[in-house]
């Protein structure tokens, strides 16, 4: 196309998110990355899309809910249109409680759940013993087992998206592009650095993740978050298992130590796992914002600029709602983005 209505530039979950959002409209569309569809941190093993706990509700809760409750019908759309596969799957997941004071907060937050979620999902406080093979011990015998948390491939998910946006006409270009029209700039962490320096303050950072895949086939059932730990079938018959969290880091995409300590962990959550070969390792920088929240919106001093970084953890999890939120904004000058995510929260 000679010029686009909205150009996006970089190709992770949120510039693809937007981008599709904006061409399922019949927008004009150009996004433009550098190096390859979820280079950055999208291009990660994990894929775990898990809501937040269903109590002290708040903005950024319901947003995440409201993104996990359409992904279903999102997900399934984009692989209708392109014939490919993003993984997803409304899966549930599973974690161990570890004392009765655990225990009495699960049940409470079930009742939280009821009211929250309504029969939309649910949390409820299930025998480990019903999972034999797979639940990790607990001194209870219990675990949380809610129905909403879904999986999906992050590399998968992100050609999906890509493959959408071009069979609705949009056009992807690697390497140097020509930007026209609305311009999105969701371009990771080091766009967060780029911001910084613009608006002369942090805005943000990167924070580093390593993870790992297994040869192990789990697939009909449920992840587990085990002391902090993701370990999460793939409808391929691989289980991904991550990710550590580190602020300081010398290379931004190697795997050393730590990521063997992911390995050793899922190990001893699930002895099963012993003899499961390492079939990929992975690691790469995820954009964090200073609030912890999502950057979205107008840029600040810049018309006809926009912003959507900082999904760090939750970057799929939300990228449904993120792609429409912007949309509303960007082509329709509808502003549905909450308090605590907009651009200026962060400044």
């Amino acid at each position: 196309m000679a010029t686009a209505d909205v150009t996006v530039m970089g190709g992770g979950i949120f510039g693809l998110s937007v981008a599709h959002a904006c061409a399922l409209r019949g927008a004009r569309v150009r996004l433009i990355e550098r190096r390859a569809i979820g280079a950055g941190s999208s291009g990660g093993l994990v894929g775990a899309l898990a809501p937040h706990v269903p109590d002290q509700w708040n903005a950024k809760k319901q947003f995440q809910l409201d993104s996990l409750l359409m992904a279903e019908e999102y997900w399934r759309a984009a692989e209708a249109l392109t014939g490919l596969s993003s993984g997803y799957s409304r899966s549930g997941r599973l974690q161990p409680l570890a004392d009765d004071r655990a225990v009495a907060l699960a049940h409470a937050r079930g009742e939280g759940a009821r009211a929250i979620w309504g029969d939309r999902a649910s949390w409820s406080v299930v025998k480990a013993a019903g999972f034999p093979g797979w639940a990790p011990e607990t001194p209870t015998g219990l675990m949380i087992h809610d129905t909403l948390s879904a999986r999906m491939h992050p590399r998968r998910a992100a050609a999906t998206l890509a493959a959408a946006l071009g069979a609705l006409g949009g056009e992807v270009v690697l390497g140097d592009g020509t930007a026209s029209g609305a311009i999105v700039w969701a371009t990771g962490y080091e766009g967060l650095a780029e911001l910084s320096r613009a608006f002369g303050r942090p805005v943000g950072n990167g924070v580093k993740g390593q993870s790992l895949t297994l040869a192990y086939d789990a697939r009909d059932l449920p992840q587990l978050f085990v002391d902090g730990l993701h370990i999460v079938p793939h409808a391929d018959g691989t289980l991904a298992i991550g990710s550590t969290s580190e602020r300081a880091f010398d290379a931004p995409d190697t795997t050393d130590a730590q990521c063997d300590a992911l390995h050793a962990r899922a190990i001893a959550a699930v002895p099963a796992l012993a003899a499961a070969p390492v079939v990929d390792r992975w690691a790469g920088v995820r954009p964090r914002a200073a609030t912890r929240a999502p950057m979205l919106g107008s840029w600040p001093g810049r018309p006809g600029h926009y912003i959507a970084n900082g999904g760090f953890k939750i970057g799929f999890g939300i990228a449904p709602k993120v792609g429409a939120v912007m949309a509303d904004l960007i082509l329709e000058g509808r502003d549905a983005i909450p308090e605590g995510f907009r651009v200026e929260a962060s400044l």
